[in-house]
């Protein structure tokens, strides 16, 4: 089953008088493009969670963002009282020399001078970051259950192209048939007129008409059109992470189809391939958000 690159997913945590948010977001990359967004308390432990998240999550612009909301019974920010009382005492002294406004309105002034509010530190809680880590984890569950699901539309729109482009090849078959009876019929009618005016060589005129229409033969190029095609279904269903491998045989894909239509000299052909390289298209697009 293959995966998408796309994903999402979010989860909560109770960490005691906390919540913690985690959140993950994935976009396709060619490679593993981490943005980890810790709190500062817990940044000791993003080596262990950009190591989880590579091994699980593999590929792809993989934003991870936890944040905290407080319950309100969290108090971690206290006023300092004394150096107040010292700011607004040495601030009264003042007064003989300068008038002092009233205490309404010194009060705010005083509050916005240094070490009046008090920030407690918060140490690293070992079971607070298990908790955590629990948490990111499970939201890393969420982000593949989002990618596999995304997988199973891709895989199935995967198929559905390769068909079209089949049925494509089935239907220059058919008009292959009588593709080069045309040609030929068409090239003797007009060296024919040639022959009532000058002299040419019967035996040398059949050697370049086969040498000529060997190169506008395009069955080679349809079988091996054929076997990329099964090869880019056989991939999809047994490899895990097939993603950079069928983007590969995308390629050769498209190579087959444009010798056919380089080739085809038929107007008819030229239409079903325009069409071939359309379901192509779509399908190298969906190929970059493959795991």
């Amino acid at each position: 089953m293959i995966r998408s690159m796309t994903g999402f997913g979010k989860v909560t945590a109770e960490l005691g008088t906390r919540t913690a948010n985690v959140e993950i977001k994935c976009l396709n990359s060619k490679q593993a493009d981490l943005y980890i967004k810790l709190p500062s308390l817990y940044r000791e432990g993003e080596n262990q969670v950009r190591n989880e998240i590579s091994r699980t999550l593999q590929r792809g612009k993989i934003e991870l963002s936890v944040w905290f909301e407080s319950t309100g019974n969290e108090r971690n920010v206290t006023i300092n009282q004394a150096i107040i009382l010292d700011y607004i005492n040495q601030l009264k002294l003042m007064e003989p020399t300068i008038q002092m406004p009233g205490n309404e309105i010194l009060l705010p002034l005083v509050m916005r001078l240094p070490d009046v509010i008090k920030v407690d530190k918060q140490d690293f809680d070992e079971g607070e970051w298990t908790k955590l880590f629990a948490a990111i984890q499970q939201c890393i569950g969420l982000v593949e259950e989002f990618r596999l699901q995304e997988g199973r539309s891709i895989e199935d729109d995967f198929k559905t192209r390769i068909r079209i482009i089949l049925e494509g090849v089935t239907r220059i078959r058919a008009i292959e048939k009588n593709r080069i009876d045309r040609l030929r019929e068409r090239m003797t009618a007009s060296i024919t007129d040639i022959m009532e005016r000058i002299k040419v060589d019967q035996n040398r005129f059949e050697q370049e008409l086969i040498y000529y229409i060997e190169k506008l033969d395009i069955n080679e190029e349809m079988v091996r059109l054929g076997n990329h095609c099964d090869y880019f279904i056989e991939t999809l269903n047994t490899e895990e992470s097939p993603g950079r491998k069928l983007g590969f045989i995308s390629q050769e894909i498209g190579r087959e189809i444009n010798t056919i239509g380089s080739k085809a000299n038929d107007s008819e052909i030229q239409r079903i391939v325009v069409e071939m390289k359309d379901e192509l298209e779509k399908l190298k697009e969906q190929s970059f958000n493959v795991l």
